[in-house]
């Protein structure tokens, strides 16, 4: 039976992805890679998957985009309400309850997974992990997405407790880009995001500056590149 050639372009997005969340010694570090796909058709190669939940608190989304954006959507707005209300910032823990109790609550309807961090006076640097269904879980780290299976055994081996700014950003970096080389629904780019006491910063890995791993094959330059490259001299006679 021939398969429909649409099949693919009209399927739901779902971001076939790795996400991934690190506590280290003074804040939190999230990471992921940048492919959104509708069945095998990759949809978007350059996507982010690290959206802003309030100044402080991040969220990585994995799972179907529709469900995992109106998600992050309505958390946000919650928690304007709540910071407007309180006259300070929000938790990273009342964040991450807030995308619990609308995970819970819808999940029947909902196929996303979330992790969450952030940094607040009162906790310093915290990650959250919400899977499907809804349950909440505490972590130093947590992996996400469909490269994550690819991921237990070595953060097992690789992660430590008090590590250092530049230890753990090499480590997010490092386990992303070993998913993208094993896992077919995850690559494009790296984004990496720190959340400490300084504030926010935000970080771009493109794939050709990814370490390469086995059977990988070396990026090489586009039809295009080659196409607006300076032409040839001509032949002399």
């Amino acid at each position: 039976m021939d398969r429909d050639a649409t099949a693919d372009v009209n399927a739901p997005h779902s971001m076939g992805t790795t996400i991934i969340g690190v506590t280290y010694n003074g804040g939190v570090i999230l990471g992921a890679d940048s492919r959104t796909s509708t069945g095998l058709y990759v949809a978007n190669r350059a996507s982010d998957k690290i959206t802003q939940l309030t100044d402080n608190v991040y969220i990585c989304r994995s799972g179907s985009a529709a469900d995992s954006q109106i998600v992050s959507d309505y958390v946000r707005y919650f928690l304007h309400q709540h910071t407007i209300q309180l006259g300070q910032p929000a938790t990273v823990k009342v964040a991450a309850n807030l995308v619990r109790l609308l995970s819970y609550n819808n999940k029947n309807m909902l196929q996303t997974g979330i992790i969450v961090g952030g940094w607040d006076k009162y906790e310093g640097g915290k990650i959250y992990g919400i899977p499907l269904g809804g349950t909440i879980l505490e972590q130093p780290f947590a992996i996400g997405g469909s490269g994550s299976s690819y991921l237990y055994g070595f953060f097992d081996q690789a992660w430590k407790e008090g590590m250092t700014k530049d230890e753990a950003e090499q480590l997010v970096v490092k386990a992303v880009s070993l998913a993208i080389a094993r896992d077919g629904a995850s690559g494009g780019v790296v984004r990496t995001v720190t959340i400490n006491s300084e504030g926010v910063t935000r970080n771009f890995y493109p794939g050709d500056q990814l370490p390469l791993w086995h059977e990988e094959v070396e990026a090489h330059n586009s039809l295009l590149d080659i196409l607006n490259a300076s032409s040839p001299e001509p032949m002399s006679t």
